[in-house]
């Protein structure tokens, strides 16, 4: 009796209306059936590319000093990134709304805006 109420629990528990997946450095958020994949699709990352590597407007990107950006660490609290521009954002996927793309020195950004945890990066871009 006991063992069926405690697989009771733990069904209910885990059949909550938002989940979080993560799998081989892929984020997914669940939620009433619905599934949104937070990552730099392979278009997202040629459109990135591209801009930087033909953008006229292009800026000398900060030193590489910084610290190692890796997925699924936060970002460090000194470094604030930039936004990336407008021109370039557009051209992008949307993103859930807690979510956000920066330019942190060389590299482009994924991360949860609240938590600061890095999602994705594209390394080496914006040079």
């Amino acid at each position: 009796m006991h063992k069926y109420l405690l697989f009771a629990l733990i069904g209910l528990m885990l059949s909550g209306c938002a989940a979080y997946t993560a799998t081989s450095g892929q984020v997914v958020l669940k939620d009433d059936g619905k599934a949104v994949d937070v990552r730099f699709s392979d278009n997202d990352r040629a459109v990135i590319e591209g801009y930087y590597k033909n953008s006229a407007s292009r800026q000398k990107a900060k030193s590489s000093a910084l610290a190692k950006l890796a997925k699924g660490n936060s970002l460090p609290s000194g470094i604030q990134g930039e936004p990336l521009p407008r021109e370039l954002e557009q051209k992008l996927s949307l993103l859930p709304y807690s979510y956000v793309r920066v330019r942190v020195g060389q590299d482009v950004v994924l991360m949860d805006k609240k938590t600061r945890v890095i999602v994705d990066v594209v390394y080496g871009v914006a040079n």
